[in-house]
């Protein structure tokens, strides 16, 4: 594969505050709980971390940080204190670099030259874009996907500008609905449906793309919204986001959001990445006791010099 282009130290664009609050009620007291968290912002080319912390109430009795498989940061907890309420309220601040945009992402390599690359493992510099060109536990590759994905990828069209095209089609034909699917949804009922949220379009688009044999990877995060003329940006009426990255000879990765039809630039905040959402979900754990349980998520993404006005 050719050599990435080099570059000169990258200036700030931006710089972003994020809060992130979860809160769990439980219908019983909970003896033992379990937790196991992806919610540390992930400093990489793109992106600067520049502090974070995480508070839980109650306090864990055991916490200890880590690293998984894909780089991404973690903690696991254990709460050994009876509870009825868990709250886990993460405060992050992160500084964003430049990314290329459309003008300079066209005139890509054409697609197959990485799929042949990929086939035949020719030129190779690094196995990392091998781990993300398989199926996962909810990507499953297939016909029907590759057969959607080769409405993009005609012969001989450059690998990006065949992604973003991708990306503009599946917000065009299919609709955001938050009620349509939950996570035992399969791409298929996706394909066919045609509704669904962020994590099943970032799902489908990852499953043609393999589907055609090229890599691209999961990647949790948060976006930036804007709220209406003349109104005040609400507090914790962001979420949790998902989009693509795909990896390209000519620029790594390059991230492509089709919930929101764009080329990401400098308004997504990185959590993490992996195979798909089961690799980098943001808290999942298990609990003794409990019973029936209600879930609360408030996520605030702020521009820095806004920060002061949320309340923490």
């Amino acid at each position: 594969m050719n050599q990435l282009p080099t570059t000169p130290t990258p200036t700030p664009i931006t710089r972003y505050r994020v809060i992130h609050r979860t809160d769990y009620g439980y219908q019983s007291m909970v003896t033992l709980s379990q937790q196991y968290l992806h919610l540390t912002p992930r400093s990489f080319r793109y992106q600067k971390s520049l502090s974070h912390r995480i508070t839980v109430d109650p306090t864990p009795n055991d916490w200890s940080d880590g690293i998984d498989y894909f780089g991404n940061l973690t903690n696991n907890l254990t709460l050994t204190t009876p509870h009825q309420v868990l709250v886990v309220h993460a405060e992050s601040e992160v500084e964003l670099y430049a990314r290329p945009g459309l003008a300079q992402i066209t005139g890509s390599v054409a697609w197959e030259v990485l799929q042949d690359s990929m086939r035949l493992s020719q030129g190779a510099t690094s196995l990392e874009p091998f781990h993300f060109l398989y199926s996962s536990p909810h990507i499953l590759c297939s016909n029907a996907l590759q057969q959607y994905a080769l409405a993009s990828f005609t012969p001989g069209r450059p690998l990006l500008d065949a992604a973003l095209d991708l990306t503009y089609r599946i917000f065009d034909e299919f609709e955001f609905d938050s009620e349509a699917t939950n996570i035992s949804t399969t791409l298929d009922e996706v394909l066919n449906g045609r509704r669904g949220v962020c994590q099943d379009f970032a799902h489908l688009m990852i499953g043609c793309l393999r589907s055609v044999g090229l890599p691209a990877r999961y990647v949790s995060g948060y976006i930036l919204t804007h709220p209406s003329a003349g109104q005040m940006r609400l507090i914790g009426a962001d979420a949790s986001h998902a989009w693509v990255s795909v990896f390209s000879p000519d620029w790594g990765w390059v991230d492509f959001d089709p919930t929101n039809r764009s080329l990401v630039q400098h308004e997504h905040i990185t959590l993490g990445w992996g195979r798909d959402f089961s690799d980098v979900t943001p808290m999942r754990g298990i609990v003794l006791g409990g019973g029936q349980q209600i879930l609360g998520v408030s996520v605030t993404v702020s521009p820095l010099q806004d920060a002061q006005n949320v309340a923490l």
